[in-house]
């Protein structure tokens, strides 16, 4: 496979170091000259894009082994190489399957140099091949974790079938003195308590289908935590944009009584107020989780351009008064390994119909789903002590449509993990889930 493909920005200057012959020793200065300016160009490129005290920090990371070279423990590593084969079905994009391969390979870097100060520098790097590269349009800003500022990325080769993109999604510093507890950078604030769906969670929504990034996105954010006891904490925390209405600060107050964890917050998000709490306890050995968040209206947010949907149903920009959104969470583990785990989610201003239609505009307006309701149910058991199988179900019961998630892991030795899963949606065109195709796939990771 060609590292450059004929649509890749390169494509031209690659093409003329391959062309032969190559006669005269002058000739032979010439293009050994060019390829050294492709190589130095290219990651020109990539701290281009880096702004001064970002690459400063990345430079402070690599030079810790010089730093702390008498404490070989002040820096460590860790990381996983994976692959991912998978072939899948979009009803509204192609009557042919797209089967795809990615490598992807992650290290992780943290750095001790004194006891009150850690920091971490994360990068992850994907290389896909195969026919979404080809078929998805503007594929490249899917897989892409964009930022207000400065993205920290690369976009290494782009071919026609192929692409290579690496990306810093972790780059933050750490300080801590007695109860106070001070981190800066790209980071990962995660709020909430519930296991699919965190209507708290301000900073860094996640979706349970996204299986193959399990650190999720970070947010580059100031977090201030002042610990007041053993199981409770204030924190403030900040997610600058460029203007209020792509910025994030709220306050969060974690207190514990009853055998119960609480969490009360409030703050503003894109321009609109939020008020929340939530819970985490036990009820009868089973776990019991909740969370509920009230927002200003979505007209306070001005959504990003898109298409007229109109026809489909009123905007969910156009809804003028409050949002309420809330979410359940129960779960329980038998004694032979079944375990059982059920949510609900409700969005007050949730779509009865054509949610599918919606969905970007409900992520742009904070929401966790487009639908009114949605309801999570999961079995898994331990076949064997080294095989586990689970199968859950997300369905809307507004308009009927579901995916289901089988899946299979197999322990096959010391930090070698095979995974075997698939989505399986169905539903009438334009439900929530009608038209999100069907998918399999194979995956192999490796953790060191």
């Amino acid at each position: 496979m060609k590292l450059w493909g004929s649509r890749g920005k390169a494509n031209g200057l690659w093409q003329g170091i391959q062309r032969k012959p190559v006669l005269t020793s002058g000739a032979l200065r010439e293009e050994k000259t060019l390829k050294i300016g492709i190589k130095k160009s290219r990651w020109k490129f990539f701290w281009k894009g880096l702004h001064a005290p970002w690459a400063a920090v990345i430079l402070l990371f690599l030079g810790a082994p010089v730093l702390s070279f008498s404490q070989v423990s002040r820096l460590t590593a860790d990381g996983y190489v994976k692959y991912l084969a998978s072939t899948t079905k979009f009803p509204l994009l192609t009557t042919k399957r797209l089967n795809d391969q990615l490598i992807h390979m992650r290290l992780n870097t943290h750095w001790y140099p004194v006891d009150a100060l850690r920091g971490e520098l994360d990068f992850r790097f994907r290389a896909y091949y195969g026919g979404s590269v080809e078929k998805i349009p503007n594929f490249i800003n899917q897989i892409k974790s964009h930022h207000e500022f400065k993205q920290l990325d690369h976009v290494f080769w782009h071919g026609g079938k192929s692409i290579g993109y690496g990306q810093i999604d972790r780059l933050w510093l750490d300080y801590s003195r007695g109860n106070l507890e001070v981190t800066l950078g790209r980071q990962r604030i995660a709020w909430g308590t519930a296991l699919v769906w965190n209507v708290i969670d301000l900073f860094n929504p996640q979706s349970i289908l996204d299986f193959d990034y399990e650190e999720k996105p970070g947010a580059d954010a100031l977090r201030v935590q002042y610990y007041t006891g053993p199981v409770s904490k204030i924190e403030i925390s900040l997610k600058p944009g460029r203007d209020k209405k792509r910025s994030v600060a709220a306050g969060m107050i974690w207190v514990n009584a009853f055998s119960y964890d609480f969490f009360a917050l409030s703050g503003v998000r894109n321009n609109r107020w939020v008020l929340g709490g939530a819970w985490a306890g036990s009820i009868l050995k089973a776990g019991f989780r909740g969370e509920l968040l009230l927002s200003a209206p979505p007209n306070k947010s001005t959504p990003l351009p898109g298409l007229n949907l109109s026809y489909f149903g009123t905007s969910i920009f156009e809804y003028n008064k409050p949002v309420f959104s809330s979410v359940l969470s129960g779960d329980y583990t038998f004694s032979n390994s079944l375990y059982l785990h059920t949510e609900i989610l409700y969005n007050s201003n949730g779509k009865l119909k054509n949610a599918g239609v919606f969905y970007w505009q409900a992520m742009q307006a904070g929401m966790l789903s487009p639908s009114r309701w949605s309801v999570f149910q999961e079995f898994s058991y331990d076949i064997t002590p080294l095989l586990r199988g689970s199968i859950f179900w997300i369905l809307n019961p507004n308009d009927h449509s579901s995916v289901a998630v089988p899946q299979l892991n197999w322990s096959v030795i010391s930090n070698l993990d095979a995974t075997v899963i698939a989505f399986s949606a169905r539903g009438k065109h334009f439900t929530e889930w009608g038209d999100y195709g069907t998918s399999a796939f194979f995956r192999l990771k490796y953790s060191f």
